[in-house]
C-alpha cells in the first residue's frame, strides 16, 4: 500500500494512508530483517523497505504486518 511520511509542525514523524483516509504519527521506529518497522499509534505495524534514507515529504511502497 502507498503510505506517505512526513513531519509535522512539531517535528513529530506522520504516515498518511490514501486508501483507508487515516493519518497516525509515528510513535515507534525499529529495523527488521525485511526493512524498517514503523508502528503507528493506533496499533498498525507497517515495513518499508530497505533503501536509501527518507527525505521527507515522500510517498513509499509499505506493507501493513
Amino acid at each position: 500500500m502507498k503510505v506517505m511520511l512526513r513531519n509535522n509542525d512539531a517535528g513529530h514523524l506522520m504516515a498518511y494512508v490514501p486508501k483507508k483516509d487515516l493519518e497516525e504519527p509515528v510513535v515507534e521506529q525499529t529495523d527488521g530483517e525485511e526493512g524498517k518497522i514503523l508502528t503507528l499509534a493506533n496499533g498498525w505495524k507497517l515495513c518499508i523497505a530497505n533503501g536509501e534514507p527518507l527525505k521527507l515529504p515522500q510517498t513509499v511502497e509499505a506493507k501493513r504486518l
